[in-house]
């Protein structure tokens, strides 16, 4: 006898449909953002609209995959570990990450440094592909699904200074209060170029926009010591990052262009 499904879904042992829970899930990971990236049970329970112990069970079950993690210490919720390998995968079936992948082990090969690929999320810069050189004895790590920092990222500064200032969360407020960032990001569009050493100590990162049309899609990045990276913007790696990001913005421009004709 062959079964069939309702569609509403079937019904789990406390009278949810499967689809229910599943939207209710993804619910409470989109809780999570740049500017909140902990929440309580008590804030989870609030936006849902449930009771706690609803709230809870969520919970449970998505730490049992690895999708929130829990600090007892502070009694918060963070995005967990597998949060980062589903975001790495879902870049990869990018167009721009098929695309970028000659030009970006070219870069590593012109620099001999970590070379980063970003697309923009709604609200933050994404690491969707990083390349570089396996037989360096020392290299710099980076994970795809990281998401970077707004204004402290040269990632970050490039999409701030080429998107509108209302598709960046905070941005305006942050320009009226900082008028150091404002000329930072006036620099970055003059130049289409952003050279930051704030990230982390030590480490340097230098990074060029992507366009599609006259649209940014993702930024091109060379990451490395302060002492192997220049902050001068003539340096040989600022110049190759640009001609990287150059290079990517023409293919993936005629991408599109074949893509229209086909349609």
């Amino acid at each position: 006898m062959r079964e069939t499904v309702s569609r509403r879904g079937t019904r789990n042992g406390n009278g949810e449909s499967a689809i229910q829970s599943v939207a209710r899930a993804a619910q409470i990971l989109g809780f999570f953002t740049v500017g909140r990236p902990r929440r309580s049970l008590s804030e989870i329970t609030a936006r849902l609209g449930v009771s706690k112990a609803t709230a809870h069970r969520y919970t449970v079950a998505l730490r049992q995959a690895n999708l929130l993690r829990f600090d007892p210490a502070t009694g918060e919720y963070t995005l967990g570990p597998q949060v980062l390998t589903l975001a790495g995968a879902a870049g990869a079936g990018l167009p721009v990450v098929a695309i970028a992948g000659p030009h970006m082990e070219a870069l590593v090969h012109r620099v001999n440094e970590t070379a980063v690929l970003s697309v923009w999320d709604g609200e933050a810069p994404v690491v969707v592909r990083v390349d570089d050189n396996p037989d360096r004895l020392v290299r710099i790590s980076i994970h795809t699904g990281s998401r970077l920092t707004l204004f402290g990222s040269s990632q970050g500064r490039v999409f701030c200074a080429f998107l509108p200032e209302d598709e960046v969360p905070g941005l305006r407020r942050a320009l009226k209060r900082d008028a150091k960032l404002r000329s930072a990001l006036l620099r970055v569009r003059k130049e289409r170029l952003a050279i930051t050493s704030d990230v982390e100590p030590g480490i340097r990162a230098v990074a060029a926009p992507v366009f599609s049309g006259d649209r940014i899609m993702a930024t091109v990045a060379v990451v490395g010591t302060i002492a192997a990276i220049p902050e001068q913007g003539s340096s040989p790696v600022a110049r190759a990052v640009m001609a990287t990001a150059g290079q990517l913005s023409h293919e993936f421009g005629t991408v599109e262009a074949q893509r229209e004709l086909a349609v």
